[in-house]
C-alpha cells in the first residue's frame, strides 16, 4: 500500500463518527443549567441519557412500603434515599428506586454518594424489568454495589443479587411469597416478601 493511501485510510478512521459519552460531571452541569425539565425523568447510564418509565400506582406503593419499613428500622444507622441519584462511575449516575446509604450526619449534602456508600440498592420493576435487569444490573455489579434487590412484578418475586465480581453478581436468589428477606448490612431487619409485592 502506498504511503498516501495509508495516510488517507488512517485519516478516514480518525474522522469516522464516534458516539459521544456524557460524563457524570457534564450531566450535573446540564441539570444546573436547567436543560432538563421536572417532567424529564432521566438518568445517566454508561455515558448515555435514558428516560425513565412512568411511575404507576403499584410501583409507587412498593417504593412507599419499603421506605416506611426501612426508615422505621434504621433511624440513625442508615440513610434511606428514595428515587435519588448517586455517582456509580465517571459515566453513570443512576437513580434507583431506593438506596440504603451509610449514615452521614451531613446526609451527603456536599457531594453525591459513591458505590462505597451504598449498602443496598432496590429497583421496583413494574414495566421496566428488562431495563433494570439487563442494562442497570451489570453496571451495578461492575461498580461493586454489594447487594441489589429487583422487585419483579411480572414474576411475582423479589430477586436478590449479592457478591459482585468479574462484572456480575456471583450470588443470585429468588424470594417468593411465603418467604422473608433481609439486607446483608442489617440482617435483623427481616421483611416478608408479601409486604414488598403487595
Amino acid at each position: 500500500m502506498s504511503k498516501s493511501r495509508a495516510d488517507r485510510s488512517q485519516t478516514a478512521v480518525a474522522d469516522a463518527p464516534r458516539r459521544w459519552r456524557v460524563t457524570a460531571d457534564q450531566y450535573q452541569r446540564m441539570g444546573e443549567a436547567d436543560i432538563f425539565h421536572a417532567e424529564d425523568r432521566v438518568e445517566l447510564l454508561d455515558g448515555e441519557l435514558w428516560q425513565m418509565a412512568a411511575l404507576g400506582s403499584w410501583h409507587n406503593g412498593g417504593v412507599d412500603s419499603l421506605t416506611m419499613t426501612f426508615a422505621a428500622g434504621l433511624v440513625g444507622r442508615a440513610i434511606v434515599r428514595v428515587q435519588g441519584s448517586f455517582r456509580l462511575s465517571p459515566y453513570s449516575e443512576p437513580e434507583p428506586d431506593l438506596l440504603l446509604l451509610r449514615f452521614r450526619t451531613d446526609f451527603f449534602r456536599s457531594a453525591l454518594p459513591g458505590p462505597q456508600d451504598v449498602l443496598l440498592l432496590v429497583e421496583v420493576s413494574d414495566t421496566s424489568f428488562s431495563h433494570d435487569h439487563d442494562r442497570k444490573l451489570p453496571l451495578y455489579a461492575q461498580g461493586g454495589i454489594p447487594e441489589v434487590w429487583i422487585v419483579n412484578r411480572g414474576a411475582d418475586r423479589v430477586e436478590v443479587y449479592r457478591d459482585p465480581g468479574n462484572g456480575r453478581y456471583q450470588s443470585v436468589s429468588m424470594s417468593e411469597r411465603g418467604t422473608s428477606i433481609a439486607p446483608l448490612a442489617f440482617p435483623e431487619l427481616t421483611i416478608a416478601v408479601e409486604k414488598i409485592l403487595g
